[in-house]
Order: structure tokens, then sequence, then C-alpha cells
């Protein structure tokens, strides 16, 4: 009974201690991501720095932009043409508005 008893024991102490190891891991995984006090306060006072360090980003990357206006496909009124049939291939020529469909055999917005 004794020998019971101080199994007992030490699964009780085994799982306190991973209790508390578990609770000291949450505790510093919660706080790792806070800044303190000083950085905040840091950060606080130079707004104007992180703006222009946006704002030249955004310059960078707005050159790199491809246009769009060459890859759209121009907008078709209904009932005109939106498709040309070359043999077995058809291409499209314009995208039908929304509502109608492009018809594969009369090749007009329906």
């Amino acid at each position: 009974m004794l020998s019971v008893r101080a199994v007992h024991l030490r699964t009780m102490e085994s799982s306190g201690l991973l209790s508390a190891l578990l609770f000291i891991t949450l505790f510093i995984f919660i706080c790792s991501g806070q800044l303190s006090p000083d950085q905040s306060a840091e950060e606080g006072r130079n707004p104007d720095i992180t703006i222009e360090a946006m704002e030249e980003l955004l310059g960078r990357f707005q050159d790199n932009l491809p246009s769009t206006e060459k890859r759209a496909i121009p907008k078709c009124l209904v009932g005109s043409r939106c498709a040309m049939r070359l043999g077995p291939r058809w291409g499209p020529l314009c995208e039908c508005s929304r509502g109608t469909y492009c018809n594969s055999i009369l090749l007009k917005c329906i």
C-alpha cells in the first residue's frame, strides 16, 4: 500500500511540474509579442519615418505593376459578335456583358 502511495505522489508531483512548465511556456509565448514601454514610446515618436518608408516601398512597387488595360478583354454589347471561328478553333473577340453569354453557334452575345 505504501508503494502505491509513493507512486501516486510521484505522479502528482510530475503532473504539477508539467502543469507549471506548461503555464510558464504559455506565459512566455503570450508575452513574446508584446513591446516594452520604452519600445512603444519610441515608435510613437517617429511616425514620419514609418510613413516615408511606406511611401518609398509603394513607389517602388507601383512602377512594376502590370498594365491591366493591355490584358483586359473589352466588353461586348448584346447581339454583337463575341468570337471568331478559325477552322476547328475559335477565339474570343470580346467578353459578353453580365447576364449574357457567347453562343458557340452564332458567335454572338445572347
